[in-house]
């Protein structure tokens, strides 16, 4: 199987939240036994779906220190096929089109994985390592980084810098915005709920609906789509505050701009404590929020201040869901972030809605002048490549590396803004043959 067989079939093998990553990997653990690599692996159930984590290494670790190559192996949720027009409405049908092959995790980021691995491979013959490589992919990134966690608190790697694995462009990253998931879970009233039963089995009953279409992009960028939930939400505050709400759907997980919402409501009035009151107060707070965060500048960064995305609303049984996350700056400081968010929690609670913060990553940073980014720099000019450093609004496995003093940058194939998180994801067939090039001048100048 040549290179652009192997990235279709790795494209083909669905690796999102609802299915795991397990297919994946097995088919990583193939080509690596067959590299003859020293191979580790831990598998795990998340969410009802096997994961695995996968470690190669060129031989067996004797306690040396390492050089860490780290991408995560599962990718996002594509959201509706339809909007895949470049790879016949499938997103795990790889399509070759002008020199790009289109599908999911083309750019975010498993190609970059077996970009990396081809890199390892090339040195199958060394015997010698002054610093050992060790390519780990990892499980769970979208849903926080549980894999990473894993190799974190069971010890597994011995490394002191880390090339993780993101879509830049084939520039390097060296820092990062921090994350807080959040989940608000807002209860219908006992006269709406057994209003809402009793209405759905009356033959002669009917509702008005209405559809909100937007534009899907990552939510760190939050200013490159168009969010349906919120078009949702400013369409329900215009409405009378006692109508009742019978279901209400949008996005596809938290860390996605929804591109569709889906509103549907009895306009009978008279409700005491209606949901459609408690779902307007929420989204003022929230509004407000967003207000406060432009004060907390950073240059550094685009958007250069922190932001926020409300990614996924759902009916349940007796409550409506709501998950999305704030992307935070370094300029904001620990005590600023935590009362931001007690703030908005106990607007929540005016309503009777249960706030959690689900997880939350620090930024990241690692000096300009160390020895690692200018040596990286070094390897990028000598590929004809930019040398400008970037910094990232979105959070990844080096906010959880940095935290034990692990050195991190991050590098990778493929453009980030308009690209991932949306259909039509893709990345330039050159690029990955040059990310190749430049792992095996990482791996020479910092293991040899």
């Amino acid at each position: 199987m040549d290179f652009i067989e192997s990235c279709r079939k790795i494209i083909s093998l669905d690796s999102t939240p609802s299915q795991g990553n397990k297919e994946v990997a097995q088919f990583f653990l193939e080509l690596g036994q067959q590299s003859g690599f020293h191979i580790e692996t831990m598998s795990e159930v998340l969410t009802d779906q096997p994961q695995i984590n996968l470690l190669f290494r060129p031989q067996a670790n004797s306690g040396q220190e390492e050089f860490l190559l780290q991408t995560h192996l599962d990718t996002t949720d594509p959201g509706p096929y339809g909007l895949w027009t470049k790879t016949g409405h499938n997103p795990f049908d790889a399509h070759i089109i002008e020199g790009n092959i289109f599908g999911l995790g083309t750019a975010d980021v498993k190609l970059d994985f077996f970009c990396k691995l081809e890199a390892l491979r090339s040195f199958k013959d060394q015997k010698t390592w002054k610093v050992l490589p060790v390519l780990v992919g990892t499980f769970g990134e979208e849903q926080g980084m549980v894999g990473t966690l894993r190799i974190i608190r069971k010890n597994k790697i011995k490394a002191k810098r880390a090339l993780i694995g993101e879509p830049s462009g084939l520039q390097i990253i060296n820092a990062g915005k921090g994350m807080a998931a959040v989940e608000i879970r807002i209860p219908f009233s006992e006269a709406e709920n057994q209003f809402r039963s009793e209405h759905n089995l009356r033959e002669s009953s009917s509702t008005h609906s209405k559809v909100f279409n937007g534009k899907p992009s990552h939510s760190s960028n939050p200013q490159l789509g168009d969010s349906a939930i919120k078009k949702m939400f400013e369409y329900l505050s215009q409405l009378p505050e006692d109508l009742t709400i019978m279901d209400v759907e949008g996005g596809v997980n938290f860390n996605t701009v929804p591109a569709s919402a889906f509103l549907e409501i009895e306009p009978v009035s008279g409700q005491q404590d209606p949901m459609s009151k408690k779902l307007t107060t929420i989204y003022g707070a929230i509004c407000d929020l967003e207000q406060k965060f432009l004060q907390y500048e950073d240059p550094g960064f685009s958007p250069s201040h922190p932001t926020l995305n409300i990614g996924m609303i759902k009916t349940l049984d007796n409550h409506i869901f709501i998950s999305g996350n704030c992307r935070i700056t370094p300029s904001v400081s620990l005590e600023t972030y935590q009362k931001l968010m007690n703030d908005l929690k106990a607007e929540c609670q005016k309503v009777g809605a249960d706030f959690r913060v689900t997880d939350y990553k620090t930024p990241f940073s690692t000096a300009k002048n160390s020895e690692f980014t200018q040596g990286c720099l070094h390897d990028l000019e000598a590929l004809g490549l930019s040398t400008e450093l970037l910094s990232q609004s979105s959070t990844n496995e080096a906010s959880l590396l940095s935290r034990v003093n692990i050195e991190c940058l991050c590098f990778g194939p493929g453009a980030r803004e308009g690209n991932i998180h949306t259909p039509n994801e893709h990345v330039a067939i050159k690029d990955l043959q040059t990310a190749i090039e430049f792992y095996k001048k990482a791996i020479t100048r910092f293991c040899i």
